[in-house]
């Protein structure tokens, strides 16, 4: 069973201008000479060295992929099923190129965009997206000051096998950089920030441990009630799933709420304990401002949706929409699933569908890991 969605792209002249000596790729005349065959491409063998890897895995990888040169030729050598975006490329493409094929790829909600290139390719990528597509960079290009890039093909290759095996992984916020390629070649380097994007970390337990290796959770809701204070608009209504954490991150924002109910906490201040799904649908037509839910997993179970929280309709969560799902646990919670993903029993079994993938679960301050999220029949975890 498929269970991970992935977008694939590659710039196909990433990397040229390097033994060219070049000092980078951009120049319009490289990529001529390199689309016409007289200068070997370094990219395809880059993507060839992943996809090989990461072969074992395949079988439980959905791949939707730019066409032609720009991802499709690559997989369609290696005899790698996959499925391309429906629009066309001219022989010689350019960055314009992949801002069009990265906002396809965005649009079909994969769970991680990878893609081949340099600094110049990622700065195309940010352009395309939005501030929650997960990206990861396989590096091809000469300019090479981006953070977004894993060490190489193999490494890439094994963080997104963890991800899709159901490993914690964490995700972090890198920048974009490029420099000026004219002025590099000067033997000047300006690298210019273009802004972030959310990659992929692979997450060691030891990062966030405290008193003797063991998890604090006392101390690590103190951190997760500081980053939702932080995260959440001050105009926005706030939707308190039940459950022990997320009543720890609630009495930590200074309210008392209610252990097995859902409370609101609007944006006046005042906090409305224990509504039913009448109500909580009342308060969210008065209201016209943002509107979030903070729910966490069920301890050994999983659950997020469906178990104890019936007030939260089908209905109601369509129209806050799955980016407005705030899911809170502690690392220790998650580690007693030992793999198994998260789990969404809505009793809309289409929203459920729609909804499974990988979803954020933010841990601790600044701290979010990536977690698969399904049903037990839309997510089957790969060991």
């Amino acid at each position: 069973m498929k269970t991970f969605r992935l977008g694939f792209l590659m710039n196909p002249y990433a990397g040229i201008g390097g033994p060219s000596g070049y000092k980078g790729s951009d120049l319009a005349e490289l990529q001529h000479a390199a689309s016409q065959g007289d200068i070997a491409l370094r990219a395809p063998d880059r993507a060839k060295t992943f996809w090989q890897q990461l072969s074992p895995a395949l079988q439980h990888i959905e791949i939707i992929s730019a066409p032609a040169q720009m991802g499709a030729d690559v997989l369609t050598s290696l005899n790698i099923e996959h499925l391309a975006v429906d629009v066309e490329l001219p022989l010689q493409t350019s960055g314009l190129d992949t801002v069009k094929v990265a906002k396809l790829l965005r649009d079909k909600s994969v769970d991680l965009l990878v893609f081949v290139g340099g600094d110049g390719t990622a700065r195309d990528i940010y352009t395309a997206l939005t501030e929650d597509t997960l990206v990861l960079g396989i590096p091809s290009g000469v300019k090479m000051h981006s953070g977004v890039y894993a060490i190489n093909p193999q490494s890439a290759a094994e963080l997104v096998r963890q991800m899709v095996n159901g490993e914690l992984i964490a995700q972090s916020v890198q920048e974009v950089r490029d420099i000026d390629e004219a002025l590099f070649r000067q033997g000047q380097v300006k690298a210019r920030y273009f802004g972030q994007m959310r990659v992929p970390a692979a997450a060691q337990f030891v990062q966030a441990v405290k008193q003797g290796g063991m998890e604090v959770e006392a101390l690590v809701l103190i951190d997760i009630a500081a980053y939702l204070r932080e995260k959440f608009d001050t105009q926005a209504l706030i939707i308190w799933a039940p459950g022990s954490t997320t009543l720890g991150v609630l009495r930590e924002w200074g309210h008392e709420g209610t252990l097995l109910g859902v409370d609101v906490l609007l944006p006046s201040g005042e906090l409305r304990c224990d509504v039913n799904a009448q109500q909580l649908e009342q308060l969210l037509e008065q209201h016209t401002g943002p509107c979030e839910l903070v729910l966490t997993a069920i301890g050994g179970q999983g659950h997020i949706l469906g178990r104890g929280n019936q007030q939260l309709t089908v209905e109601l969560l369509q129209k806050l929409g799955r980016d407005h799902l705030n899911v809170i646990a502690t690392r220790t919670k998650l580690l007693s699933l030992n793999g198994r993903p998260l789990l969404l029993d809505t009793g809309c079994p289409a929203l459920d569908a729609k909804w499974a993938g990988l979803i954020p679960v933010i841990t601790g301050y600044e701290d979010v890991l990536v977690y698969p999220v399904g049903n037990e029949h839309t997510v089957s975890t790969p060991k």
